[in-house]
């Protein structure tokens, strides 16, 4: 687990706003940063957390404007969903035609992939989770239509949400590396459940959660392609279906679940085998994408490509150094 710790008063006054943005763009979000307009009174002190698909940064500061811009939010690369828990004072977040004032507790999200303004006159109290879009399960009108909504902290399933984020982001410091992994698929699925509850409160709602049903699977099952315990059973209990419902709704488009799956992760190993940066080797290269035998990946992969994993590996960086 990686951690990264900000104190703006490291810095020389001239050198804050351009060391935060700098910090903040790297290892959370590109965002625009409007912050004291005199150096010498910016006071910003952040702890942000890798833990893989889940990333924590709790931050206090002093009164900030944060922007995520429509250039910004075009970057393919950037999808994310945040979830913003307010500890204390208060704070606005605007996403398309809503904006959300939370109060101590409240939770709201926001999505990377449009812009967005979060308003902090008093300054920032706040712990922000940032999720892959991909590993929520959900369709994005259905998380388009919950952007910028309070989750008021008094109702039982967001305040059993925030006390367990607040928790996991207070401790985080202590976790080992294995916690932190371990931690990171749960926390996913509560923020899951905390969404799709909201979303069934209203009839619209519901028909997002109806839509793209396998559009949503496939993405999933893109995202977590390297995870060894990929089944049919977590990958309908992700999307709330039972395992008959999933093989039937990929068997309509003709989708065998294990081909598709296999099929997949044979071309992730072929792009990173291509790949001259890569220094894995071939072994580690198959065990990295879910083939734990060598010898059923090389002979899975000769079937797909009609060479070995080594030989592709020479064309192709051959070729690549022509």
């Amino acid at each position: 687990m990686e951690t990264v710790q900000l104190d703006a008063e490291q810095f020389a006054p001239r050198d804050r706003e351009e060391a935060i943005r700098s910090i903040i763009w790297d290892n959370v979000v590109r965002v625009e940063i409007q912050q004291q307009p005199d150096p010498e009174h910016i006071r910003v002190g952040a702890r942000i957390a890798d833990l893989g698909m889940l990333t924590i940064c709790s931050v206090r500061s002093n009164a900030t404007t944060i922007e995520r811009t429509s250039a910004l939010a075009a970057d393919p690369t950037d999808a994310y969903l945040f979830v913003g828990l307010q500890l204390s004072g208060s704070s606005m977040v605007v996403q398309g035609d809503r904006e959300a004032v939370l109060g101590p507790g409240d939770l709201a999200v926001y999505d990377t992939r449009r812009p967005y303004t979060l308003v902090n006159e008093g300054g920032i109290h706040q712990h922000y989770f940032r999720v892959p879009i991909g590993a929520l399960a959900l369709p994005g009108r259905a998380l388009e239509s919950v952007t910028a909504v309070r989750l008021d902290g008094r109702r039982p399933l967001a305040r059993a949400t925030a006390g367990y984020l607040g928790n996991l982001a207070g401790s985080v410091a202590d976790l080992s590396t294995a916690e932190a992994a371990q931690a990171t698929a749960p926390t996913i699925g509560l923020v899951r459940t905390l969404l799709t509850a909201q979303l069934l409160e209203s009839p619209l709602h519901r028909e997002h959660l109806d839509d793209s049903l396998e559009t949503r699977v496939l993405d999933f099952i893109r995202v977590h392609l390297a995870d060894h315990d990929l089944s049919a059973r977590r990958i309908a209990a992700a999307h709330h279906i039972s395992v008959r419902q999933l093989y039937r709704l990929l068997g309509r488009s003709g989708i065998v679940l294990g081909d598709w799956v296999r099929e997949r992760r044979l071309e992730r190993c072929r792009d990173e085998l291509a790949d001259p940066t890569s220094r894995r080797t071939v072994t580690e290269v198959a065990h990295a994408w879910g083939f734990p035998d060598p010898s059923q990946f090389g002979r899975a992969f000769k079937r797909a490509y009609a060479m070995t994993p080594r030989e592709w590996r020479q064309v192709s960086r051959a070729h690549s150094a022509d």
